[in-house]
Parts: C-alpha cells; sequence; structure tokens
C-alpha cells in the first residue's frame, strides 16, 4: 500500500490544475503487480477535464490491463478526497472489489471498496 500511495503522490506532482489548483495523483494496481499512474489534467472548457483515477486506469487499459486490485488517490485535502462519481463508475466497471486507498499528504488514510462507494453501480448485461 504505501509504494501504490507514493506512486499516487509522485503522479500528483505532475498535475495540470491551473483553474483549481486542486491537484490530484493516483496509482492503480494490477492483479498481477503492476501499477499505473494518471494525475488531473484540467482545461478551460471544464467538461473536457480529466480525473487522476481515469487518467491511471486509462493508462492501464492503453497497455492492455483490465483487471485491478487496488486503486491510490491522493490529494492535499482534509480530509483526503473521495472520488467523484464518474470515477467511481469507471473503476466499477473494472470490478466490485476493487480496494480504493484514499490518502491525502499529511499521511491521512481511508480505505474502502468501490461497492461501498457506489452503490448499486451500473453495468450493462455481458453477452
Amino acid at each position: 500500500m504505501d509504494k501504490l500511495i507514493a506512486e499516487a503522490k509522485m503522479a500528483r506532482e505532475k498535475a495540470y490544475a491551473p483553474y483549481s489548483n486542486f491537484k490530484v495523483g493516483a496509482a492503480v494496481l494490477t492483479t498481477d503487480g503492476k501499477i499505473f499512474t494518471g494525475c488531473n489534467v484540467e482545461n478551460s472548457s471544464y467538461g473536457l477535464t480529466i480525473c487522476a483515477e481515469r487518467a491511471a486506469i486509462f493508462n492501464a487499459v492503453s497497455s492492455g490491463y483490465k483487471k485491478f486490485t487496488k486503486i491510490a488517490v491522493v490529494t492535499d485535502s482534509e480530509p483526503s478526497a473521495s472520488p467523484c462519481g464518474a470515477c467511481r463508475q469507471v473503476m466499477f466497471e473494472f470490478g466490485d472489489d476493487i480496494e480504493v486507498i484514499m490518502a491525502n499528504l499529511k499521511g491521512d488514510i481511508k480505505i474502502m471498496k468501490i461497492n461501498e462507494l457506489l452503490k448499486d453501480g451500473f453495468r450493462l448485461s455481458k453477452k
């Protein structure tokens, strides 16, 4: 868990957040032990902004990974911030038992499963 949080902290430093000044870093752990990171990237057209959690997951998926055990999200807020609804839904797409580690720069940590953060998440039936 410490390594995942450390990777998310490093990713946070790369965030592009000139409008909100709210930098977020994330690191997702695949079932075979690989770590992929992401940071939030804001845009003048706010709807085009991407959150760190989705950036990390999309980074992993674009490298061929779709099974995750944990994701760490690091902010500089008190208490540590919880993922937004869109990020929760994206996490849920890849499993309802993913452990979400929410940490801040002071070392506060809260851990919940994605199915606790997103009750009755949406899924299309797979054929």
